[in-house]
């Protein structure tokens, strides 16, 4: 299966897929040992770089999130469940841009983006809103208030700073964003 070899992402040669070679995707620049294949020595800026990408999009969705249902005068829980969806839809968006600019069909596209970035995710929201949750005050803080913006900061450094060694475990075995490292940058 195709997709299957995304996923894996670690071992093409261009022998077997002839009509797939990812060193001549539109938009692709090697990225050398950025993402090493499967048991190649991954490196902690690698391992950061991926993290900050999923960052991106979780700080995007999760301070929307906050803003929509502040703004609609949501309670705490129904606010903290939208920033969660909204981090996971900006998470996997950032991804998909830079697959679908290689060419790649959305089908495959939402695979590669759902592989490379659920546990990445799923951790960075795990911590960052554990984080907002423990925090005395800071469920109950308002977008104009300081302390929503420092703990939010926090929880959001606390979860990149958790999150690497997750992602540069997935990279070095050939999951997490190891799978689209031939398509975005």
């Amino acid at each position: 299966m195709e997709h299957a070899h995304h996923e894996h992402g670690d071992e093409h040669d261009g022998a077997h897929d002839p009509g797939h070679d990812p060193g001549h995707a539109p938009g692709h620049h090697d990225h050398g040992s950025a993402h090493p294949p499967a048991g190649g020595k991954v490196t902690w800026g690698a391992a950061a770089r991926a993290t900050l990408h999923c960052l991106t999009g979780c700080a995007i969705g999760e301070v929307l999130g906050m803003v929509i249902g502040t703004a609609l005068g949501w309670g705490n829980v129904p606010t903290m469940i939208l920033a969660i969806i909204l981090a996971f839809v900006f998470g996997y968006a950032l991804t998909l841009r830079g697959i679908l600019a290689a060419g790649v069909d959305f089908r495959s596209a939402v695979r590669v983006a759902l592989a490379a970035d659920t546990l990445s995710i799923a951790v960075m929201e795990l911590i960052d809103n554990g984080v907002i949750a423990l925090w005395p005050g800071a469920m109950d803080a308002h977008l104009a208030d300081p302390l929503f913006w420092i703990v939010l900061a926090i929880a959001l450094a606390a979860a990149f700073v958790i999150t690497v060694p997750v992602n540069r475990w997935m990279i070095g075995r050939g999951k997490g964003h190891a799978v689209v490292h031939r398509y975005h940058h």
